[in-house]
Order: C-alpha cells, then sequence, then structure tokens
C-alpha cells in the first residue's frame, strides 16, 4: 500500500477518534444543552452517532491536512526560497484637486 493511502487512513482514524472524544465531552459537559438533548430524547444516538460521523469528516481533513503540509521541504530563506524582497518606488502621477475641478 503506498505511503500516502497509509497516511491517510491513519489521518482518518485520528480524526475519528478525536471526533468521539470531542463529541463525549459536548454530551458529558452538556454544551448548549446538547447532552441533555441527546440523553433525553429517543433517537439520541442517532444525533450523536451524526455529530462523530460529521465532526469526524472535519476533522480527518484537518489532520490529513496538517500532516501533508508538515511534510514540506524547507526552501532556502524566507518566502520560500525567493529570497529578501526590497520595495519598489512607482511613481503615479496625480493632478491636484483644484485642476480636476477645472477640466470639468
Amino acid at each position: 500500500m503506498p505511503e500516502l493511502v497509509r497516511l491517510y487512513i491513519r489521518s482518518v482514524a485520528l480524526g475519528f477518534a478525536v471526533s468521539a472524544v470531542f463529541t463525549g465531552g459536548l454530551v458529558w459537559w452538556d454544551v448548549a444543552g446538547i447532552g441533555h438533548l441527546i440523553l433525553g430524547s429517543d433517537i439520541g444516538l442517532v444525533a450523536a452517532v451524526m455529530m462523530v460521523v460529521f465532526n469526524g469528516i472535519v476533522f480527518s481533513g484537518v489532520q490529513f491536512g496538517f500532516k501533508v503540509m508538515a511534510m514540506a521541504e524547507d526552501q532556502d530563506g524566507p518566502g520560500g526560497g525567493h529570497g529578501a524582497r526590497e520595495p519598489v518606488l512607482v511613481p503615479v502621477p496625480a493632478v491636484s484637486r483644484k485642476a480636476r475641478f477645472i477640466r470639468r
């Protein structure tokens, strides 16, 4: 199996684990009444599973993106190897306020 696929599977597993802990924390501490709604409803289990799945999708994507961006090699110097940048003066012709009113 390619290394990138293994990295993706590990990121998905970690993202869903974090999602389960996050959802458990929301229910345990009853943030915004979510715990009361989930535990007090007859279909609260469905809501909890939906929260784990949807948060798992988000957390997995973030985890994978973080891992892929951390794989980047350092470039030479700041700004990805483009070297130090210096400001350039650009001449801009300006017309005085009085001259603008006279032309109209």
